[in-house]
């Protein structure tokens, strides 16, 4: 037989791009990102699957030319994807029903260096928790970033005016790796005041008393609320106390009133307001040693932390704590593929979550349902069983009323949990 007709019977296997792995894919409509998410490839041959969320990808491949059809658990189509791979990128259109959309994946950067401390220094400061900020800096999964942040005002540690007011904040941070779906993990190690002076509002805020207080009351305008903080005694003085007040003393308890990411479906918020990114929580128990568990909405989280306090009343009822700029500390880690419906905290002592709403109670029932989700998800405790644990020792704080949305936490000690089997 001739080498010509030997060619005629060996099998023509066509090249096919290599695809295999962790892409991060973003989804376009009309010009506007509708949804991103981590996809999982695997290419065998010409043949092609994976996983889109809960979305089962299958298709092929050929050369760089690819076809997935994504399917629903319940087996019914969710849409078809067509894409050119170039290189580390692919892009291409889809069509779900009668909509048709583009897409743009690149892949998963794969994540070996040492944890990394970065040390930054804010040069400028945002006043809006959005995914339109370019990051400052991008960092990894367990790396640590040593920082500062500005007063509520935008005054710095010297009490240098640096932003206008309006909780600046310092980032945002690009978490690599972070994708919608994820929970961003931030331990602060350090929240540590940086100057000797703060400022806080010289009355109850309207929306915190009955009206008849507030329309009652006599206020002095010339009243002072400005303290001095003695950070050796660790206590906070008026730096200008009245007769009845010059030996009133509170004990310091920096925290940080802002812990955000960017927030879904490409919102913008003032820097003033919070929700299901976090933001302006203003709570007394976002202290030194505290993790806070925020959902990620957008590639890289986009981190911004902000609004110092050197102590703080539950409520945050003068409308402004004492105001100060601090020294932060914190290590961001990534808990991938699992989320929540709003922020979350966890210290030595207890498991908490928030909830953030229009009104006291339906805050109340959404920070109790989001605890008793997390107890159900992460301890294995039926719906009985979460509710009797809650029911007995369920505890909550008002962490703030002033604010635009109302912010509850409920909590339940670590000492209780440990009793479970």
């Amino acid at each position: 037989m001739t080498r010509a007709v030997l060619l005629l019977f060996l099998p023509v296997f066509a090249w096919a791009a290599d695809v295999t792995g962790q892409w991060n894919a973003h989804f376009i409509r009309f010009g506007d990102e509708f949804a991103a998410a981590r996809v999982e490839l695997k290419a065998d041959g010409g043949k092609l699957m994976g996983g889109l969320n809960e979305l089962k990808l299958e298709g092929t491949i050929e050369g760089d030319r690819l076809t997935i059809t994504a399917t629903r658990p319940d087996h019914t189509e969710w849409g078809k994807l067509d894409g050119q791979v170039q290189g580390d990128d692919i892009t291409g259109t889809g069509t779900q029903g009668q909509d048709e959309f583009t897409w743009k994946a690149h892949r998963a950067a794969e994540i070996h260096a040492a944890p990394e401390i970065h040390t930054f220094e804010p040069s400028a400061f945002h006043r809006a928790f959005s995914g339109a900020i370019p990051p400052v800096l991008h960092i990894n999964p367990g790396d640590t970033v040593k920082t500062t942040t500005v007063d509520a005002g935008g005054r710095d540690a010297n009490g240098v005016r640096r932003s206008m007011g309006g909780n600046p904040e310092t980032g945002p941070f690009f978490v690599e790796g972070a994708m919608p779906g994820d929970t961003l993990a931030i331990h602060f190690g350090r929240i540590r005041l940086n100057r000797d002076s703060a400022g806080s509002g010289d009355r109850i805020v309207a929306s915190a008393v009955e009206a008849g207080y507030y329309r009652d009351a006599k206020f002095d305008e010339k009243f002072s609320s400005d303290w001095a903080l003695d950070r050796t005694a660790g206590v906070a003085t008026l730096a200008k106390p009245t007769e009845r007040l010059k030996n009133f003393k509170v004990n310091l308890q920096p925290m940080l009133g802002c812990v955000g990411v960017a927030p879904p479906a490409n919102q913008s918020f003032r820097s003033g307001w919070l929700g299901s990114w976090g933001g302006n929580m203003d709570y007394s128990g976002l202290r030194e040693g505290v993790t806070v568990y925020l959902p990620v909405y957008r590639e890289g989280a986009l981190l911004f932390v902000g609004d110092g306090h050197a102590v703080e009343g539950d409520g945050e009822l003068n409308g402004d704590a004492l105001e100060t700029s601090m020294e932060v500390e914190f290590t961001v880690d990534l808990v991938r593929g699992k989320s929540s419906q709003g922020p979350r905290f966890e210290d030595a002592e207890y498991l908490m979550a928030s909830g953030i709403a229009g009104s006291l109670t339906d805050a109340l029932q959404q920070a109790t349902t989001e605890l008793a989700r997390w107890l159900e998800r992460d301890y294995k405790l039926s719906a009985n069983e979460s509710n009797i644990v809650l029911g007995t020792s369920i505890r909550y704080d008002i962490a703030e009323v002033v604010d635009p949305q109302v912010h509850v936490v409920a909590k339940v000690s670590k000492a209780v949990l440990a009793t479970l089997q």
